[in-house]
């Protein structure tokens, strides 16, 4: 089953233990992939775009996978 919730930077940002301006900052340096949806000029991402991201990441043994 896919999971196909959009998430904000609040929800990526809860997800990684960070602050929503970190998310952000990864945005405006290319570090988290593309939105794959943009509202009202705000852009979201299904969970599982961000759960495969992180699993990408380097060092990212030890975080969560909920």
């Amino acid at each position: 089953m896919t999971d196909r919730r959009l998430w904000s930077y609040k929800e990526i940002a809860a997800h990684i233990r960070v602050q929503p301006d970190t998310v952000r900052s990864y945005r405006k340096h290319g570090l988290l992939p593309p939105p794959d949806h943009v509202e009202g000029g705000k852009p979201f991402w299904y969970a599982e775009t961000v759960r495969a991201w992180v699993a990408a990441r380097p060092g990212n043994r030890g975080r969560r996978e909920d």
